[in-house]
């Protein structure tokens, strides 16, 4: 029986909420322990990369740092968020050298095997504070398989730009290491949208808004969404589009540990087109369902979250994203908040699937043509 540590006391102790649109109610927010750690990662020149056409691997890194980071924690729940070219996360100090390791050789690995450059490092909650930040958490369910964490306070988004100043930074591990990405895989193919277009929402607070009024600002942009049948989920009710060979198969290939890549790449291969028989053909295997799956891989998407801001990916109408962002540049010229929007004509996902045979698999959505990083590009044009 594995003993609980700080991490999954305090965590687990979070009561998980289901509703989006409460999104903003500061009940459901814990404030983290003062020793416990952030850890932030993302690409540098993400949009070099973006302009390349190399959406697939940008995304592909962000998710690695989360698979290597839960893999080093022999799967405990932990609080962690996808950004789409990064990812952020919350570690106790019990856990702090493992992340450390994780994101180390998670850079490395980024540099040698997707030919990008991921800056990480591990920012101290104390340190955020003393800035006169918070960092809470909140755990919001999709679906009754698992929760995903949401972040409020200001203390991440500090932590990140930190990050970027170069500050907190954890080295890259040596050359040739390999993090722990079992169960990393992009093995469905890009979901065309069905409303007219894939809008991928950054929302942030403009400098010393009011916390109320940009409440209201979220809460405005959540029931816009709810309410409006121009709307939903960028994953069909049927699952993403699943061909043989994967667009992603040398993804899955770098991500394996030990061999020649050619034997990675066979073995990828073989294993896929086992996977793709089964599920084209609805074939159960040794307690696999494939229905029960699919059905859990749209439950489960992560298509909206809230990391010191919103972000969604939506696949909605023209009509839809008109309102919308009429109630974001009233927000933006009173001086609430800053925005930025990418729209595009498929979504993509990027899959962590420690075991088919359970329920919490996690599927982290984005736009396929930039998505989060090119909405974040905009935000910053707009600014300037």
């Amino acid at each position: 029986m594995t003993t609980l540590n700080g991490s999954d006391k305090f965590y687990s102790s979070i009561p998980v909420f289901r509703g989006f649109a409460s999104l903003m109610d500061p009940a459901l927010y814990s404030p983290l322990p003062d020793d416990w750690s952030i850890g932030v990662a993302d690409i540098v020149e993400s949009t070099r990369a973006i302009a390349q056409a190399r959406y697939k691997a940008v995304n592909m890194a962000g998710a690695a740092v989360i698979a290597a980071v839960t893999n080093a924690f022999e799967g405990r729940e932990f609080p962690f968020v996808f950004g789409g070219d990064g990812a952020s996360f919350a570690v106790a100090p019990d856990d702090l050298e493992r992340a450390r390791e994780a994101l180390a050789a998670t850079a490395i690995w980024v540099k040698e095997d997707l030919d990008l450059m991921m800056r990480v490092a591990l920012v101290p909650v104390a340190a955020a504070r003393a800035k006169g930040l918070d960092v809470r958490v909140a755990r919001f369910g999709p679906s009754p398989n698992l929760s995903y964490a949401m972040f409020s306070g200001g203390g991440l988004g500090w932590a990140e730009a930190a990050m970027k100043r170069g500050e907190f930074a954890v080295p890259m591990a040596p050359a040739g290491t390999q993090p722990d990405l079992s169960g990393l895989s992009c093995r469905f193919e890009e979901i065309p949208t069905v409303r007219g277009l894939i809008l991928s929402i950054l929302v942030l607070p403009a400098q010393g808004a009011d916390d109320t009024a940009f409440r209201k600002v979220i809460e405005d942009i959540i029931a816009l969404v709810e309410r409006s049948p121009d709307s939903g989920r960028p994953v069909p009710p049927d699952g993403p589009p699943l061909r043989w060979p994967p667009a992603g198969v040398e993804f899955e290939a770098r991500a394996r540990r030990g061999g020649a890549l050619f034997k990675r790449r066979a073995a990828v291969l073989a294993h896929t087109l086992f996977a793709y028989l089964i599920m084209r053909f609805g074939i159960s295997v040794g307690g696999f369902v494939p229905k029960t799956y699919v059905r859990q891989v749209v439950e489960n998407s992560d298509f909206r979250k809230y990391d010191d801001g919103l972000r969604m990916v939506l696949d909605c109408t023209p009509d839809l994203e008109r309102k919308l962002t009429e109630r974001l540049t009233a927000a933006a010229s009173a001086g609430i908040a800053r925005y930025g929007l990418h729209r595009q004509d498929a979504a993509m996902m990027t899959c962590f699937t420690p075991s088919a045979l359970r329920s919490d698999h996690v599927h982290f959505i984005d736009g396929a043509r930039g998505g989060y990083a090119s909405a974040a590009t905009a935000l910053k044009a707009a600014l300037a």
